[in-house]
């Protein structure tokens, strides 16, 4: 009986050690947080083994394990019809908002899950949730892409899959049989699917082929750019549960078919220019587009004191 007490205590304090992270105060429900991550983490161990193993790519393991925790057929129900379909090859869940006599046409979002351009799945419960509550409060059509993925293929055929299936739906004919306004046509996107949507939108702004254009881009903390990861965002949650620092720099290698062994230098920016001045100015030029005026003083000492250290290393 002592023995399975110290045993029991022993796996509890070990669970407990595993679970725990340090998190700020500001933090609600931090132990939801803690499992959240402890559950990540533990099926990224999994995956790493089954790779390790030779059994399958860790990335596909661990997708597999995400979506089949987390898979949710097309249902409809009385407000949202909800399809799988296809547009020009590519997969996509279309959800359509419940129809108004007073408006005939209704709006659209083009939306485009994330996931480090490896894992998710616009299949699983999270997106369709969250595509469903759009069509029916904002009385829309959400088409979700089911873009490819990494490892079945790299930069840039993600981008190639989301451009040629929202380029099949702003046809005339496409657009009109979902009864939708040309006029009022969003792209939107998380993390990696903000990536994809802004390069969706930079591309479909300078195509002067397309006649329907969109009208709204949404882009929801996007993965924007990979040239500096000493960013104040960075630096702030360089082990934040669930995603830190090295995960993210990991899923950019994953994404150009990139070596593991560039992950150390990159974090510490030496994956660009070693001329200091040249490549302060760069990434100036990058904060300026992202950082208010009034923070870019303090962020440019931080990222001279980040450069002086690595290249000092």
């Amino acid at each position: 009986m002592r023995s399975s007490c110290v045993l029991l205590t022993a796996l509890v304090a070990l669970a407990a050690y595993y679970v725990y992270i340090p998190l700020p105060g500001s933090v609600s429900d931090p132990w939801k947080l803690m499992l959240l991550d402890a559950t990540f983490r533990g099926a990224q161990q999994v995956s790493n083994l089954i790779h390790y193993l030779g059994l399958s790519h860790h990335l596909l393991a661990l997708n597999f394990i995400i979506v089949s925790f987390g898979k949710k057929s097309a249902w409809s129900s009385a407000q949202v019809k909800v399809t799988d379909t296809d547009f020009d090859g590519v997969e996509v869940r279309v959800f359509e908002g419940p129809p108004k006599p007073e408006e005939p046409l209704k709006r659209s979002v083009v939306y485009i899950h994330g996931g480090g351009w490896a894992l998710a799945s616009a299949k699983i419960r999270y997106y369709d949730e969250l595509c469903t509550a759009m069509a029916e409060e904002l009385n829309a059509v959400i088409v979700s892409i089911e873009y490819r993925l990494v490892p079945k293929v790299y930069f840039p055929e993600q981008i190639h899959d989301v451009v040629r299936a929202t380029k099949y739906f702003l046809k005339p004919e496409v657009l009109q049989k979902y009864m939708v306004d040309p006029g009022r046509i969003c792209i939107s996107g998380d993390s990696a699917g903000g990536n994809l949507a802004a390069a969706l939108g930079q591309q479909f702004t300078q195509d002067a082929s397309l006649k329907s254009k969109l009208k709204l881009q949404a882009l929801i903390y996007p993965v924007l750019q990979a040239l500096d990861f000493n960013t104040p965002s960075y630096q702030q949650n360089v082990n934040t549960p669930i995603l830190p620092r090295y995960v993210m720099v990991k899923y950019w290698v994953d994404y150009f078919k990139g070596n593991y062994d560039f992950v150390q230098a990159m974090i510490i920016n030496n994956h660009t220019s070693l001329d200091v001045e040249e490549a302060a100015a760069l990434r100036a030029r990058s904060l300026s587009a992202f950082l208010p005026s009034f923070l870019l003083p303090q962020s440019m000492l931080l990222l001279g004191a980040a450069e002086s250290s690595s290249r000092a290393e």
